[in-house]
C-alpha cells in the first residue's frame, strides 16, 4: 500500500479525570482514523470514464467507480453536474463497485467526489471531473407545461405534454423523476399518466390559498429511451389564489358558493332534466366566456324537435369541453330553485350568473351532488381529476408499482351544449 498515513493504534482513556483535567493528548484527534485527513485515493479508485483531457465520456452507458485494491473499500459517492443534478446510485455491498442507476445528462459536466476507507479505517478521498458527449439520437423529447402562467384556483392540477410518446415503464419513470413541481407552503402531490403524451400533477388535497407553485424539468440531455433524448423546457410558475368552491345540490335546486371555507352567497339554480341530467362529481372552471351561442344539434337533438333550442347565452361559465356551463337561463327563473328543466348546464338569474361570473377564475372548483347524471370523467372533458381519490391518483405514477389509466368517455355533451 503506497498511501499515507494510514495509522492502526487508538490509544485508550484510562484516567478520565486526568484526560479532563489536560484537556490534550490522552486521546486526541490525532491518534482517531477517523479524525485523520484523509489520504489521495487516486491510485486506489478507477473509473470507466475518460481521463485525458479533451475526451468525452459516452452518456449512453452507465458510470461505473470501483477499488483496485481489496484492502479499500468506497463508502459514499456523489455525481452530480454543472446544473446541480445529482445521479443516483447503487453500492455494493463490499464496498468494492459503485455504478450509476439512472441516465447521465449528455452535453454536461460532471464532478464525481469518492470516499474510501481502509482496512484499518482511515479515510481516502478522490475527486473526478469529466465532460459527456452530445447523444448520437435524432429525437428530443419536449415538454410542455400548462396552463399557462397566472393566477388560478385550488383545482387547477399542472399538465405536462410530451412531443414523443413515451410507453416503456422505465422510460416513465425517468421523464417523471425529471418533472419537478414545488410549491410554497410545500405539499404532497404526484403525477398521473393520462396517457403516452400527457401527464397530470395535483396534489392530495386542493392548493393552498395564495400559495406558489413552480415547475422545472431536469430532463435536458437526459438519455429516455434509444434514440430519445431530454430537451430543455420552459419553466411554469403559478399563483393561486383564494380558496373558491362552489357546491350545487341538484335535489335542492341550490348551489352554495364558500369563499376560504365562509358560505358568501345561495343561488337558487336549475340543472338537468331527466335524459340530460348534469354530471356529479368535482369539475374545475376551465374559462369565462361573456357570450355563447348554444344549438341542440351539437348534442344529437334534431332541429325542430320538442327537445330543440338555440339559444343566446351570457355569462357563461365553462367546467367541461363538452358544453357543460354555470350560465344566466332568464327563460328559466320560475323554475330556479324548484325544478330541474335545462340540458345539463347549471341555469340562474342573470344578475345571479353575472355575480358567478365574476367572483370565479380558472381553476376553481364546482362540485355537484345528488343529481342522476353520472360522475364527471376523470380526464379528456376538463379537469375531473379530483374525482379520483388519493390512492388510486397515486397508482398513476409511474415511480409507483402499478399503472392504472382511468378511460376517458366524452361522448355526452358538445362545446356548444347547453
Amino acid at each position: 500500500m503506497s498511501h499515507s498515513p494510514r495509522p492502526r493504534t487508538v490509544v485508550g482513556c484510562t484516567l478520565l479525570v486526568t484526560a479532563l483535567v489536560a484537556g490534550v493528548n490522552a486521546c486526541g484527534s490525532d491518534d482517531n482514523p477517523l479524525a485523520a485527513r484523509p489520504y489521495d485515493a487516486t491510485e486506489l479508485i478507477s473509473f470507466n470514464g475518460p481521463e485525458d483531457e479533451g475526451r468525452k465520456a459516452d452518456p449512453d452507458k452507465p458510470l461505473e467507480i470501483t477499488t483496485a485494491d481489496s484492502d479499500d473499500r468506497i463508502t459514499d459517492v456523489t455525481a452530480v453536474d454543472a446544473d446541480g443534478r445529482y445521479v443516483a446510485g447503487e453500492l455494493s455491498a463490499d464496498g468494492s463497485r459503485w455504478h450509476s442507476t439512472e441516465p447521465l445528462a449528455a452535453d454536461a459536466h460532471y464532478t464525481v467526489r469518492v470516499s474510501t476507507e481502509d482496512d484499518g479505517g482511515a479515510p481516502g478521498r478522490r475527486v473526478v471531473a469529466f465532460d459527456t458527449g452530445r447523444p448520437t439520437g435524432k429525437k428530443r423529447l419536449t415538454v410542455e407545461f400548462g396552463p399557462e402562467t397566472g393566477e388560478y384556483g385550488v383545482g387547477q392540477p399542472v399538465t405536462a405534454k410530451l412531443s414523443e410518446p413515451v410507453k416503456d415503464p422505465a422510460q416513465r419513470a425517468v421523464v417523471e423523476r425529471g418533472l419537478k413541481v414545488g410549491s410554497t407552503p410545500a405539499v404532497q402531490g404526484a403525477w398521473y399518466w393520462v396517457d403516452d403524451t400527457e401527464l397530470h400533477y395535483r396534489p392530495k388535497e386542493y392548493w393552498p390559498a395564495h400559495a406558489t407553485v413552480r415547475v422545472h424539468s431536469n430532463l435536458d440531455g437526459i438519455k429516455i429511451g434509444d434514440r430519445l433524448w431530454g430537451s430543455r423546457t420552459k419553466d411554469l410558475e403559478l399563483s393561486i389564489g383564494d380558496r373558491v368552491v362552489a357546491v350545487t345540490d341538484a335535489s335542492a335546486h341550490s348551489m352554495t358558493v364558500y369563499r376560504n371555507d365562509e358560505a358568501i352567497n345561495t343561488i337558487p339554480v336549475t340543472t338537468g332534466k331527466p335524459g340530460f341530467e348534469t354530471r356529479n362529481g368535482v369539475k374545475v372552471v376551465l374559462g369565462k366566456e361573456y357570450f355563447v351561442r348554444m344549438r341542440g344539434t351539437t348534442v344529437g337533438i334534431a332541429e325542430g324537435s320538442d327537445e330543440s333550442y338555440d339559444l343566446d347565452v351570457y355569462y357563461a361559465t365553462r367546467v367541461t369541453w363538452s358544453g357543460e356551463y354555470v350560465h344566466a337561463a332568464p327563460w328559466s327563473v320560475g323554475s330556479q330553485g324548484y325544478e330541474n328543466v335545462s340540458h345539463g348546464c347549471t341555469g340562474m338569474s342573470t344578475s345571479n350568473a353575472a355575480w358567478f361570473f365574476q367572483n370565479v377564475r380558472r381553476g376553481d372548483v364546482v362540485t355537484v351532488v345528488n343529481s342522476y347524471g353520472r360522475t364527471m370523467e376523470t380526464f379528456g372533458n376538463g379537469f375531473g381529476d379530483w374525482n379520483v381519490d388519493w390512492k388510486k391518483w397515486t397508482t398513476g405514477s409511474a415511480l409507483t408499482n402499478t399503472l392504472r389509466v382511468v378511460h376517458q368517455d366524452t361522448s355526452t355533451l358538445q362545446p356548444a351544449a347547453v
